[in-house]
């Protein structure tokens, strides 16, 4: 039976990973403004991971590096929600700094920003031999924008975002608690972050 149940997991998991598709893989309606000042709306495909977005309009297809865009919004029927893209200097590694693409997750006095990226992530499972398996997904980074435009990269853990509420701490405590909110959900986390830029200008 044992044998049994390792082979409906192997499949179901298998089966799982054949379908699972992430939303960089999708093509969305939004549109994109160039650095030559020209917009183009039609169907639209990101990936943070090259820094590049893909456009379809007037029946042409067009690759568009960060150095190229300034800024690109696009409906994600996925999250049903609409998302906007910057190109912004950022040194990803060693210290030159060149544009990047950035979600824009919230912004007032934590102006946050956030880039996917595609990761294997190791899992425990008693119907596996030897204990685990290990799939592709989708994680998250967080970065903070500053007053004086320098991106910091957060380590995304509770404990740093209370921290960097200050006073107010206590009361988006109790907001995600009676909201339910999990700070470790990139979606849910939007809300809580935009709970406090509102609350924080007043």
């Amino acid at each position: 039976m044992r044998g049994l149940m390792v082979i409906i997991v192997l499949l179901v998991v298998g089966a799982s990973a054949r379908a699972q598709q992430f939303p960089f893989e999708y093509w969305h309606d939004g549109k994109v403004v160039l650095e030559s000042g020209d917009t183009l709306k039609g169907l639209i495909k990101y990936d943070l991971q090259t820094d590049l977005i893909q456009v379809q309009y007037n029946k042409k297809a067009e690759s568009y590096t960060a150095r190229k865009v300034i800024f690109c919004e696009i409906f994600d029927a996925t999250a049903r929600s609409y998302r906007q893209f910057y190109s912004l200097p950022f040194a990803l590694s060693g210290t030159y700094k060149a544009p990047v693409f950035f979600e824009l997750l919230s912004e007032g006095k934590l102006t946050v920003l956030v880039r996917e990226e595609v990761e294997y992530r190791t899992y425990n499972s008693m119907y596996f031999y030897g204990g685990t398996y290990t799939r592709l997904v989708l994680v998250y980074k967080y970065y903070l924008m500053k007053e004086n435009g320098n991106i910091e990269l957060l380590t995304g853990k509770k404990s740093e975002w209370l921290d960097l509420m200050g006073g107010w701490a206590e009361d988006i405590q109790k907001f995600a608690k009676s909201n339910r909110l999990d700070f470790d959900n990139r979606y849910e986390l939007k809300k809580i972050l935009d709970h406090y830029n509102a609350i924080a200008k007043r």
